[in-house]
């Protein structure tokens, strides 16, 4: 076994647990504008980096003959010569499709750019993408084996040979060995033994150690969140340090910019119900911590996921957890919310109706049959009065027509979703400020458009106009299991959260 331990050192590298920015939930769902057509983006990024990453890309409008994309940096000047592009390729069934795969050869926050041409002539769109490596790949099975048997066979062979060259190198021909050369010999063949499973030994050591090393400087490690209560009702965040940033100045920066007009986004779930949320945004004090004063809060057990954004464009998502007393706190205000639900344990999986204040409604206009895993689908949802009219008074709520996060049940996937997609819109915004005449938030106009179904995407077409009654996002679940779905929206000044639950295949 000791000598297996060995191989397997030898020949493979240890795994990492997945990271990411949303949490366990690296893949990119965008929605834009590029110039006359509207496209429906899906990035599904690499493991480690350099790796390639799987393009798809849809155009809501026919008409388009060639879609090219090309990775450029957001910021810095890796950001202002791009590589030549890729071509897409069409689909064969589907002339309005395009897929294709695309090198990420460094670390840092990307974009990839994509150029439309077609009938009603051409447009460029940025969507941000964040690289980084997320966990090394065990070797093969069937290769560790085999590289396992060779390392057998060789030993033997070398212990052999020394063996018999010790027995019989000195003998004249013919001449059988005697008592004492084959006693030399078993001496020799002992203590070559001992030194090739030293030097084993130690090579795997060294080569553990050094995998470690490697490990500890790529994959992607998130900043530490301190969290701790002070008198008063209020809570006190601290993000500490990370070398894995600090190594990454130029791609990755560590200085943080504003998403949504808040520098902080948090969010506080109660465990292991799901029965509470809080959605908050503390203000960062002269110190550099954040504080917050704490709403009314239920007591009880607490995962917390902090959203920041960096100025490059590189999302994180913090996590801790901690134990909330029954807190009295101050009313919400401004962007703050908190929503109740029934606890995930009672509440059946796939309801699509949620209660509002006042006797109001949210549906999920969900299409039939299962929900599955590593696609894009479209979540709609419509927003009824207390008669089961549409209602005509939603408000934009932090400049969105509504916010989504997706939690899975053992928390291991959370992901804080908008109506454009899952990419922060202070990335989205940085990445399109640089396109060839196109303004700040020339990106922002995809919300207007309309989405149509993509071959591999369930995307139902959805509308999207001034005081709609009804909001939608593009995600895709990235790994089966239950999860909860808050869904937040802003009517009369006041924000209501629909909570939904999903199998997922």
């Amino acid at each position: 076994m000791k000598a297996l331990r060995i191989a397997a050192l030898l020949v493979s590298l240890s795994c990492a647990l997945p990271c990411s920015a949303h949490v366990g939930s690296p893949d990119v769902y965008f929605q834009g504008q590029a110039g006359p057509y509207h496209l429906v983006v899906s990035v599904q990024t690499p493991q480690m980096i350099p790796g390639v990453a799987e393009i798809q890309i849809r155009s809501s409008e026919p008409g388009v003959r060639q879609v090219k994309i090309v990775p450029l940096y957001i910021v810095g000047a890796g950001s202002k010569y791009p590589p030549p592009p890729d071509v897409l390729k069409p689909s064969k069934d589907d002339p309005q499709f395009f897929s294709g795969s695309l090198w990420l050869m460094a670390t840092g926050s990307w974009q990839v750019r994509i150029e439309a041409d077609g009938e009603k002539g051409s447009g460029t769109l940025a969507v941000p993408v964040a690289a980084f490596a997320r966990n090394t790949l065990p070797m093969q099975r069937n290769l560790g084996v085999i590289l396992f048997a060779l390392m057998v066979l060789l030993v033997c062979a070398i212990v052999s040979i020394l063996g018999a060259a010790s027995r019989e190198g000195q003998l004249e021909p013919g001449r059988r060995p005697e008592a004492q050369q084959k006693r030399r010999a078993r001496i020799v063949m002992a203590t070559v033994t001992v030194i090739v499973l030293g030097l084993l030994t130690f090579g795997g050591w060294w080569w553990k150690t050094a995998a470690a090393d490697r490990s500890n400087r790529m994959i992607y490690k998130r900043p530490k969140l301190s969290v701790s209560l002070l008198p008063g009702g209020k809570m006190n965040l601290g993000i500490g340090e990370s070398e894995w940033h600090s190594r990454r100045p130029e791609a990755v920066a560590t200085n943080l910019i504003p998403d949504h007009g808040h520098l902080m986004h948090l969010f506080l779930i109660r465990m292991p119900q799901m029965d509470r949320l809080y959605h908050l945004h503390p203000a960062r004090d002269n110190s550099g911590a954040f504080v917050d004063d704490l709403p009314p809060i239920s007591s009880g057990h607490y995962q917390i996921f902090a959203d920041i954004v960096r100025e490059s464009g590189f999302p994180d998502t913090l996590i801790a957890e901690m134990d909330f007393p029954e807190t009295a706190g101050r009313p919400l205000a401004g962007d703050d919310s908190a929503a109740e639900a029934p606890s995930l344990a009672q509440t059946a999986p796939q309801n699509l109706i949620a209660p509002l204040s006042g006797g109001a409604r949210m549906v999920w206009e969900r299409a039939p049959g299962p929900l599955a895993s590593n696609r894009l689908l479209w979540f709609r949802f419509r927003i009824e009065d207390a008669s089961g009219k549409p209602v005509q008074d939603l408000e934009p709520y932090m400049g969105m027509s509504g916010h989504a996060e997706f939690v899975r049940s053992d928390f291991s996937v959370f992901a804080h979703v908008h109506p454009d997609g899952s990419a922060p819109m202070a990335a989205v915004l940085l990445a399109n400020a640089n396109l060839p005449g196109a303004s700040p938030d020339a990106s922002l106009d995809a919300s207007a458009s309309q989405a149509h179904s993509m071959p591999g995407m369930d995307m139902p077409g959805m509308p999207m106009t001034p005081n709609s009654p009804e909001v939608s996002f593009p995600y895709g679940f990235p790994k089966p299991g239950l999860y909860r779905i808050f869904i937040q929206v802003k009517r009369a000044g006041r924000v209501e959260t629909g909570v939904f639950d999903a199998q997922v295949n």
